[in-house]
């Protein structure tokens, strides 16, 4: 019998808030986190706006100032998001550090323009175009020597795992926006399997870097658009053209249900059910019948022995591509069938933007708060629903209802799914 995983600490920081409270009051008052763009100069640049954590201080999370020139942005949002969770738990009184472990998800090494503008002038020849005969020696000696360090994807999981003590397992996963969910399914499988009895899990990224958004921009992907920065974002709307990109982090401690008992924990909801699969359809879209994404939440409901009638609330993907909106959406019809316009799904994208490889964590928090305060957030910026996006998508205005049980879905490039079932305690039988 394997064993039970239970959610015992909450942390996060989005572009609504730096800590989960402030957070959760932003979603459910239907606030939008997207302003114009501080993190590089932006005058030029379409769409001149991003959603950003603002008026972050790292330094109140790190005790070693010269630690942070080793820490990319993603690094310290995970930092201040994992000592949030921490602390929520208070399991470090009790826990055995070689039974505690680290696994998060984060997105790709990207370093920024300015990191590496020395290192390029360096290397340019005689008519200033870059030789890159020259950039091994007289390019390279420009680079700040622990540069790697800010940006190799491992160390988000390190760099926590060394701040506690923890001795169990730790890995980092980069499966682009799937990361999140699939870092929090394999962390709770750690557990189940009894090699840990603690894991912190969830993700962080930050890719508001002028590298990042130009990628995403060729990709035809990220809105474009000059509306007014807070409507840009807006997931199963007719007039949704693409993502506004976004940073953020979310960690929840995770732990071995009997360990938590113990100790006198306080828990917030169960784990209960974990899918994931590939749709092997293309590298950036999604199969257009969302056929990954229907295997995931089946899946998921497999593993948790619960049908499509037991699920009080989604938390859905909702991208802000049009695609990806209706494809999960047919994909929620398929599978949920005659319930499926009876399933309240409200996309906080709408108000904190994609998050990246943060989003399955950030969603993840989302359904586990849902359960416990009985109110879900909104769905902004949806003014008129495409034409086949027909489903309750809490529109508008927060939702009062009872959560027993949330779905929180996620689906990436590459055609990655995941699906993530949560249920309260006292809803167990």
């Amino acid at each position: 019998m394997k064993r039970r995983v239970v959610v015992t600490g909450l942390g996060a920081i989005t572009p609504l808030g730096n800590d989960l409270e402030k957070t959760w009051q932003g979603m459910l008052e239907g606030r939008s986190g997207v302003g114009p763009i501080t993190a590089f100069p932006a005058e030029n640049f379409k769409p001149g706006y991003a959603a950003e954590v603002k008026d972050f201080k790292p330094e109140q999370y790190v005790e070693k100032r010269k630690a942070l020139k080793m820490m990319g942005r993603n690094i310290q949002l995970a930092l201040a998001a994992a000592q949030m969770s921490v602390a929520d738990s208070g399991v470090l009184e009790s826990v055995d550090r070689t039974r505690m472990g680290v696994l998060l998800g984060t997105g790709m090494l990207n370093a920024d323009i300015a990191e590496l503008g020395k290192a390029v002038r360096a290397s340019r020849d005689e008519n200033g175009e870059f030789d890159m005969s020259r950039f091994g020696e007289a390019g390279s000696s420009n680079l700040f020597p622990l540069w790697l360090l800010r940006h190799i994807p491992n160390l988000v999981s390190s760099h926590i795992a060394i701040l506690y003590g923890a001795q169990g397992p730790s890995n980092i996963i980069t499966t682009t926006c799937t990361s999140g969910a699939q870092a929090i399914g394999e962390a709770a499988r750690i557990i189940e399997r009894g090699q840990a009895q603690v894991m912190l899990a969830g993700a962080s990224d930050a890719r508001i870097d002028i590298l990042s958004m130009v990628k995403y921009r060729k990709l035809g992907i990220m809105t474009t658009d000059d509306r007014d920065p807070s409507t840009a974002s807006r997931p199963f709307d007719s007039e949704a053209n693409g993502f506004v990109c976004g940073e953020g982090a979310a960690v929840l401690v995770l732990e071995e249900l009997d360990h938590a008992k113990a100790r006198g924990a306080k828990v917030y909801a169960e784990l209960v059910g974990i899918g994931l699969s590939t749709d092997a359809y293309d590298f950036i879209r999604q199969h257009p019948e969302g056929r990954g994404m229907q295997l995931s939440m089946k899946r998921a409901m497999k593993d948790a022995e619960l049908n499509v009638d037991d699920i009080d609330y989604i938390s859905p993907n909702g991208a802000s591509i049009p695609d990806f909106d209706i494809a999960e959406t047919r994909a929620v019809k398929a599978v949920f069938g005659e319930r499926a316009k009876k399933v309240p799904m409200s996309a906080v994208r709408s108000m904190i933007g994609h998050t990246h490889a943060a989003c399955g964590a950030i969603e993840a928090v989302v359904c586990v708060k849902a359960i416990n305060e009985s109110v879900v957030p909104p769905t902004v910026n949806l003014d008129r629903p495409a034409a086949e996006c027909d489903l309750d998508y809490v529109p508008k205005t927060a939702r009062q209802m009872p959560v027993n049980v949330a779905l929180s879905n996620n689906f990436g490039f590459g055609g990655h799914s995941a699906s993530l079932l949560f249920r309260g305690m006292e809803a167990r039988v």
